[in-house]
């Protein structure tokens, strides 16, 4: 199975080499016009940031080396491109690339933000209980996504929209997990628990003197 996967990788490597490389001709013939001419630089910003995260995945996680050296060589091909992007797009054009590049950026951020409580909402569903999701954590998750979710509606500003529309939903998501499964401890059986060892700690003590007692007489 080992051998198996190993030989799928290599072939997953290589049709992605071959996709990266894909868009050569087309920025050849930006570097001729010396313009980006009504070429689009969004795909290529997305994919240099699919790169990078799937590239940090491959190097955290054991025995994904194949993802880790494709997507890196995936991270120098699309900075090529998106720095040639740069270099060659017309002063109105190069605005809105870095605008763009910026914006899909912090989207991407932001959505890993918000989705690192995932794990943490895996294990409350397992336990059935909230101790190690911070209740306060998870409150703030979903004020801040919904307020900035309605402030890009306001602006129609989907950059903003999606990161924090994904955040807000996880955030109510995490409050409804904590309302099912928050439980107050149960202080009367904590009182009958410690009542109970006490009297078991003061049983010797009553014996020994009756026994002091029955000597003695």
């Amino acid at each position: 199975m080992e051998e198996l996967s190993f030989y799928i990788g290599i072939i997953g490597n290589i049709i992605s080499v071959l996709m990266f490389l894909s868009p050569v001709g087309t920025f050849w013939r930006i570097i001729k016009q010396r313009s980006t001419e009504q070429f689009e630089s969004l795909p290529y910003i997305c994919t240099l940031l699919s790169s990078s995260l799937w590239t940090y995945y491959g190097i955290i996680k054991a025995g994904e080396l194949l993802v880790a050296t494709v997507n890196g060589f995936g991270i120098l091909v699309e900075t090529i491109y998106v720095t040639l992007f740069l270099i060659y797009a017309p002063g109105r054009s190069k605005g809105e690339t870095r605008i763009a590049a910026l914006g899909i950026l912090c989207a991407g951020l932001n959505i890993v933000m918000y989705s690192s409580p995932l794990a943490v909402m895996r294990t409350v569903v397992t336990t059935k209980s909230v101790e190690y999701m911070p209740f306060f954590l998870s409150f703030f998750f979903f004020l801040n996504g919904g307020t900035w979710t309605f402030y890009a509606l306001l602006m129609r500003d989907y950059f903003l929209l999606v990161p924090n529309g994904s955040g807000f939903l996880l955030g109510t998501v995490q409050l409804v997990l904590y309302a099912i499964y928050y439980r107050k401890p149960n202080l009367s059986k904590n009182v009958s628990d410690r009542l109970e060892e006490g009297c078991q700690q003061q049983e010797p003590l009553i014996s020994s003197t009756s026994t002091q007692l029955h000597e003695t007489s």
